[in-house]
C-alpha cells in the first residue's frame, strides 16, 4: 500500500489546473489545500506566475521537489497528457476531479482507458476521475472542492456519489459527527473500495468504522478479502441501492428472474460481515450508532414513555424480531416504589401525564439495570408535564452509567428540539418516531447477531471420496463436441451423484419395450420424462408423466410423451424417454440453484421448490464455498425453514443431511467453473429418503480464462487442497501438513490449552490466560488469498491431534508477508518448525512475494536459529524482540 499511504498523507501537493477565478474548482481546491499548514503546496498553471501568493509552475516537471500527491483539475481532453507527465515525474498518486469521461461516450471512455494504462505503467495510484477528492480531518488535509469539511472523528466515509457524499458531510456537520476520512471514488479507474478499506485497515488508526455508499463493487474478489478482514474487528455499513430491472416480457420460467444482482450483493455483504442498509436515513442512523459505540447485544427491550407511543414502539420491535423484556420481580418492586399505584405494572412501562423528571429517570434506570434487559427505547411526547430538555438531561445521566444502548423517540415540534440537541451533543440516538427508534435498535442487534452466526465454529462433515473430476470433465467436453450446452438428465445427475447428492438416476429408453424392461428392474411406480438436447425444461412441453404403476400403462405413457414433445417443440430432436424410480411419499420439495453474477461470479441459492418455486419466490442466496455453519444459515434465512421443521402431519426434515447436500453442492460449483447454471428442482424430501428428481445443467461455450485451478469464477478463494502434504518427523512420526479450516477450532483450542505457558508466551509475546472463541476465530477463519495458515496433525489412536501451526499473512499489495510458527511442546526439537517454515517460504515464492519477515522474542534462541538457517537477516529491535527478514526476489 506504499503509494496509497503516501498520497493520503502527503508532504508535497501539486494542484494542476490551479486558478484564481472566484468560484472555479481550481481556486476552491487551492484555498482548501492552503489550510494544510504542514504541507508544501505547488500550484501548476502555465498561464500564471503567482496564485494566491504562491509561485506557480508551468508543469509538474518544473516543481522543485518530488510530489507525493497531484490533484488534476483540467478539462478532460488534457487529463491523459497531464497524467503522463505526473507518471514521468514520479508522483505517487493523483486525484482527478475533472468530469467528461465515460459518462460522455466513446471519447470519454478512451480518455479513461488511457489514464488507466498510464497509472499501471508508472505504478502511480489514481483516485477518480469524476472524484470530488478526499478529506482527512484528523490531519487537516482537504484535497477537495466541497464546502463543508467535517470535524475530526473515527468514521471513514467512502462514496461513489459526489452528491450523496456532500449531503452526508452537511448532515454530519449539523449533527456534530466527525470523520477520520471522506473519499470520493468517482469512476474507480484505479483505486476502488477494496483499496480504501485496505488502506484504512493497515495505516489509519483513527478509523474505527466505515460507511460506504456503493453503486458498483469494482474488483469483487479483492473487495471480499478487504471487507472480511476489516469487518472482523470494526464495523462496515454499506448503502447499496438495488437496481430496478424491468421484467422480460417472455422468459422460459421464473428461474431466470430468481436471485438477481441485488440478491447477490446482499449475500456478498453478509458473507463479508458487512451491514447493508436500504435507505439514506438508515445510513445516517448507522453513523450515529457508530459514534455512540453502544451496540445492542440482545433482542430483549424495555420501552418507557406515554402509552400510545410505547405500544407503537413495541409493535415495531416485535415486527422486526425484537422481544419485550421480562422485567424481574426485583425491578417490578423497585418500579412500584417510584410509580403511582395505578401504573400498568408491565413492559412497556407507561408514564402518565403528570410524571416528573425524577420518575422518568428512576424508571429508566431500573429498567436498564435489569439483567433481562438488553436495551431501552425511551419515548417522549409533550403530554408529559416534565420538560423535554430536562428529561433529556436525565436520560443522558443514566446513559453515562451503562454500556447498554438507550434510544430516544422524541415526538413533537419546536417544544422537543432542545431535548434532541442535548441528545446529539451527548451521543444518544434520538428519532422523530417510535418506528425509527425500533428500526435503529434492531439493525444494531441483527448486525451483531449475524456476525456471531457467521463465525460460529462449524461442525466437521464426514470425509468423502474425492469425486472423479476428470471423468466429469470428459462429459462436458463430449457435450460441447456434440454442439450441446445443455446436459441431459443422466449427465446432470451423474455430476450431482459424484458429489454425494442423492438422485433418482434415469435410464434412457428408445422404445416402449425398452422402457418396460427398465421399469421392471426399478420397480413400480416409475416416472417417465422426455429426453431432448433442445428442450431445456420438460415442464414447458408437458414432458413428465408421474405415477405409472404397472407394465401395462407404460406403452401408452411413452407414446403420449413423444406426441407432446412433437406438438410443443416440433423442431426438437427427441432422443427417447427417461425412466426413473418414483418416490411414493414427498413431504417437502426444495430448489437448489446456481448461476453466475457479472461481479461476484458463481453463487447458489436455496428455497421453495416444485411448481411453487416461481410463485412463492422464497429463497436465500450464498457465495461458495460453504461450510456447515454457512449452509445452516442459508437454510434458516428462508421462510420454508419453518415448514421444514415439521408439524403434526409432517416429520421434521433431516437438517444435517440437507446441510451436507448444500456443502457438497457448493463443492461442485467450486470445482467446475465450466458450469454456467444449475437448477435442481425438486430435491424431494421424505422421512426416509432425500433425492433429486430433476436437474438441469447449462455449461459455458468458451473455455474459462485461467483454468479451473485458479478459481476465476469465485469471489472467495476456496480451500487450497494443493497444499496438503505428508511428512515424517526425525523420530519417524507421520504428520499431515494442511491449510487450516474453521472446523479446526476445537483442535486448535486443545493444542493451545495443552501447551506450556512459556511456549504460548514466546508465540504471542504475552502471558496467555484465556483462549476464548473470539481469539481463535482470527486463526481459523482465514482468507486463503492473503493468509496461508498451515497446521500439522497426527493420528493418535482414533483421533486426529493438532501439534503445530504456522501462518503467512500477506499485505494487500502482495509485496510482503509476515511469518509466525508455533510447535506444541511434545513435538519441539523434531524438525517440525523447520518444515512448516520451509513450506510457507515455498508458498511465498510461488505467490511472487518480494520478501517475508517475522518478529521473534530475542530470548527464543531455537526459533531464531531456524530463521538464521534459512538465510534471514536478523536484527534486534526495541522491546526485547528481533526482526527476521528474507529477500525472495
Amino acid at each position: 500500500m506504499g503509494r496509497i499511504q503516501t498520497m493520503f498523507d502527503p508532504t508535497t501537493i501539486a494542484l494542476i489546473g490551479a486558478s484564481e477565478k472566484p468560484g472555479a474548482v481550481g481556486r476552491t481546491i487551492l484555498e482548501k489545500l492552503l489550510n494544510s499548514e504542514k504541507r508544501r503546496i505547488y500550484p501548476v498553471n502555465p498561464a500564471r506566475e503567482f496564485l494566491l501568493g504562491l509561485k506557480c509552475y508551468p508543469d509538474i516537471s518544473a516543481v522543485p521537489e518530488h510530489v507525493d500527491l497531484a490533484v488534476i483539475a483540467t478539462p478532460a481532453p488534457l487529463v491523459p497528457q497531464v497524467t503522463e507527465e505526473c507518471g514521468r515525474a514520479g508522483v505517487d498518486g493523483v486525484v482527478i476531479v475533472s468530469a467528461g469521461f465515460r459518462e460522455t461516450g466513446k471519447e470519454g471512455r478512451r480518455f479513461e482507458q488511457e489514464i488507466d494504462r498510464i497509472g499501471k505503467e508508472y505504478g502511480m495510484r489514481i483516485l477518480g476521475p469524476n472524484s470530488v477528492g478526499f478529506v482527512r480531518p484528523p490531519i487537516d488535509l482537504r484535497a477537495t472542492f466541497l464546502k463543508n469539511i467535517p470535524p475530526p472523528g473515527h468514521i471513514a466515509f467512502i462514496s461513489q456519489s459526489a452528491a450523496l457524499g456532500s449531503a452526508i458531510l452537511d448532515w454530519a456537520a449539523d449533527a456534530g459527527i466527525g470523520f477520520s476520512l471522506f473519499a470520493s471514488l468517482g469512476d474507480m479507474t484505479d483505486i476502488d473500495f477494496a483499496d480504501m478499506i485496505d488502506y484504512l485497515e493497515e495505516y489509519d488508526e483513527d478509523t474505527k468504522s466505515i460507511l460506504v455508499y456503493m453503486e458498483s463493487v469494482g474488483n469483487a474478489r479483492k473487495f471480499m478479502s478487504a471487507a472480511r478482514g476489516f469487518a472482523r474487528r470494526k464495523p462496515i455499513i454499506i448503502l447499496k441501492p438495488g437496481k430496478y430491472i424491468e421484467r422480460a416480457k417472455a422468459v422460459e420460467s421464473r428461474f431466470e428472474s430468481m436471485a438477481g444482482e441485488n440478491d447477490v450483493y446482499g449475500a456478498a455483504f453478509r458473507r463479508a460481515g458487512v451491514l447493508r442498509v436500504k435507505e439514506i436515513a438508515e445510513l445516517f442512523d448507522a453513523a450515529a450508532v457508530l459514534v455512540s459505540r453502544k451496540f445492542a447485544r440482545g433482542p430483549r427491550v424495555a420501552v418507557i414513555g406515554s402509552a400510545g407511543p410505547c405500544a407503537v414502539t413495541m409493535d415495531a420491535l416485535i415486527k422486526r424480531g425484537g422481544e419485550p423484556a421480562n422485567l424481574s420481580q426485583e425491578s417490578m418492586d423497585r418500579l412500584n416504589a417510584v410509580m403511582p399505584p395505578y401504573w400498568n405494572k408491565a413492559n412497556p412501562v407507561y408514564l402518565h401525564g403528570g410524571a416528573t423528571v425524577e420518575q422518568y429517570a428512576k424508571a429508566l434506570e431500573i429498567c436498564i439495570q435489569d439483567a433481562a434487559v438488553d436495551g431501552v427505547l425511551a419515548n417522549y411526547v409533550p403530554l408529559i408535564n416534565a420538560p423535554s430538555d430536562q428529561v433529556a438531561l436525565a436520560i443522558v445521566e443514566v446513559a453515562e452509567k451503562t454500556r447498554k444502548p438507550i434510544i430516544a423517540a422524541w415526538m413533537g415540534g419546536k417544544v422537543v428540539q432542545e431535548g434532541k440537541r442535548i441528545f446529539a451533543q451527548n451521543g444518544i440516538l434520538a428519532y422523530d418516531t417510535p418506528e425509527e427508534a425500533a428500526r435503529s435498535y434492531m439493525n444494531m442487534f441483527n448486525y451483531r447477531r449475524y456476525l456471531n452466526r457467521l463465525y460460529e465454529t462449524p461442525a466437521a462433515l464426514p470425509e468423502q471420496e474425492a469425486p472423479p473430476k476428470e471423468r466429469l470433465r470428459t462429459i462436458l467436453q463430449m457435450a460441447l463436441a456434440e454442439g450441446r450446452t445443455l446436459l441431459n438428465q443422466w449427465e446432470a445427475k451423474e455430476f450431482l451423484a459424484a458429489y454425494g447428492i442423492p438422485t433418482t438416476m434415469p435410464q434412457i429408453a428408445r422404445s416402449p419395450e425398452e422402457a418396460a424392461v427398465i421399469a421392471d428392474k426399478l420397480g413400480y411406480p416409475v416416472v417417465l420424462k422426455i429426453v431432448s438436447p433442445d428442450i431445456s425444461r420438460k415442464s414447458d412441453v408437458e414432458g413428465v408423466i408421474l405415477g405409472i404403476d404397472s407394465r401395462e400403462e407404460l406403452p401408452g405413457a411413452y407414446e403420449k410423451l413423444i406426441r407432446r414433445g412433437k406438438k410443443w417443440a416440433p423442431a426438437a430432436t427427441l432422443s427417447g424417454v427417461a425412466v426413473e424410480r418414483m418416490m411414493t411419499r414427498i413431504d417437502f420439495e426444495i430448489l437448489l440453484g446456481a448461476k453466475k453474477d457479472k461481479d461476484f461470479g458463481s453463487f447458489l441459492f436455496f428455497g421453495v421448490g416444485g411448481t411453487m418455486a416461481g410463485a412463492i419466490r422464497d429463497y436465500s442466496v450464498g457465495l461458495p464455498p460453504l461450510n456447515k455453519t454457512l449452509a445452516t444459515m442459508l437454510v434458516q434465512d428462508t421462510k420454508v425453514y419453518k415448514i421444514l421443521r415439521g408439524s403434526r402431519d409432517m416429520t421434521e426434515a433431516d437438517f444435517a443431511r440437507l446441510e451436507e447436500i448444500l456443502v457438497n453442492f457448493s463443492n461442485l460449483i467450486v470445482d467446475f467453473p465450466e458450469l454456467a447454471e444449475i437448477e435442481v428442482n425438486p430435491l424431494a424430501i421424505s422421512p426416509d429418503d432425500m433425492a433429486v428428481l430433476d436437474a438441469r445443467i447449462l455449461i459455458e461455450r468458451e473455455p474459462i480464462p485461467g483454468g479451473p485451478s485458479s478459481y476465476p469464477h469465485l469471489a472467495i478463494s476456496p480451500y487450497p487442497t494443493k497444499y496438503v502434504t505428508s511428512w515424517r518427523t526425525r523420530s519417524g512420526a507421520e504428520v499431515v501438513l494442511r491449510p487450516i479450516r474453521p472446523e479446526d477450532e476445537p483442535a486448535k483450542y486443545e493444542m493451545l490449552l495443552s501447551s506450556s505457558p512459556e511456549s504460548l508466551r514466546t508465540r504471542f509475546f504475552y502471558t496467555v490466560k484465556d483462549i476464548p472463541h473470539k481469539f481463535l476465530i482470527h486463526f481459523v477463519n482465514v482468507d486463503y488469498d492473503r493468509h496461508m495458515s498451515l497446521i500439522a496433525e497426527t493420528q493418535e489412536e482414533e483421533k486426529k491431534r493438532m501439534i503445530g501451526a504456522a501462518s503467512l499473512v500477506m499485505n494487500a499489495e502482495m509485496t510482503s508477508g509476515e511469518l509466525a510458527v508455533f510447535v506444541h511442546d511434545s513435538y519441539q526439537g523434531k524438525g517440525l518448525g523447520t518444515r512448516l517454515l520451509k513450506v510457507l517460504i515455498d508458498i511465498a515464492r510461488e505467490k511472487s512475494l518480494p520478501e517475508v519477515h517475522a518478529e521473534v522474542l530475542s530470548e527464543n534462541a531455537a526459533m531464531l536459529g531456524i530463521f538464521r538457517r534459512f538465510g534471514f537477516a536478523i536484527r534486534r529491535v526495541p522491546g526485547g524482540s528481533s526482526e527476521c527478514r528474507l529477500k525472495l526476489s
